[in-house]
């Protein structure tokens, strides 16, 4: 495990707020040059802190207005192999994010569909015929706040 100092976490908060911003403007917002701010970074991203940088994409603004969070639970345990749930889980488009999970269900899929009929037809023609798929609970997103800040 890594120490992070203050700068460090300021540093994450801004790296997570715009991931797109240069070693030299990330410097100036923290009163480092550029060199020390780059060697920050490669110590970050060095200790695995930093596991990569992703685009956001607005799925309202591509159409999809409906997130549903499913809670599955597998049928036949003994029978399907969990790597083979989420092989086929990932293959699904619409499917965001597997989440294996302990608890009332196995897993845990993040679910975007155009509106409430698509995400029906992603339910009975994709979602119920993966492998090993049993009872299935669905919790239509209403609305999501993101909290600021590395954790």
């Amino acid at each position: 495990m890594i120490e992070l100092d203050e700068i460090d976490r300021a540093l994450l908060r801004e790296v997570r707020a715009d991931a797109t911003l240069a070693t030299g403007e990330l410097g100036r917002r923290l009163g480092l040059s550029q060199p020390a701010a780059w060697r920050r970074m490669k110590r970050l991203n060095e200790a695995g802190v930093l596991a990569g940088r992703r685009l956001v994409v607005d799925r309202e603004a591509l159409g999809f207005g409906v997130t549903v969070f499913l809670g599955v639970k597998l049928a036949m345990k003994g029978r399907v192999s969990l790597d083979e749930f989420e092989r086929a889980a990932s293959a699904i488009p619409e499917v965001q994010t597997i989440e294996h999970v302990l608890g009332l269900y196995d897993y845990r899929l993040r679910v975007v569909a155009r509106d409430l009929s698509d995400f029906e037809r992603v339910l009975r023609r994709r979602i119920m015929t993966l492998p090993g798929a049993g009872d299935v609970e669905a919790n239509v997103l209403l609305s999501e706040e993101r909290l600021p800040g590395p954790i």
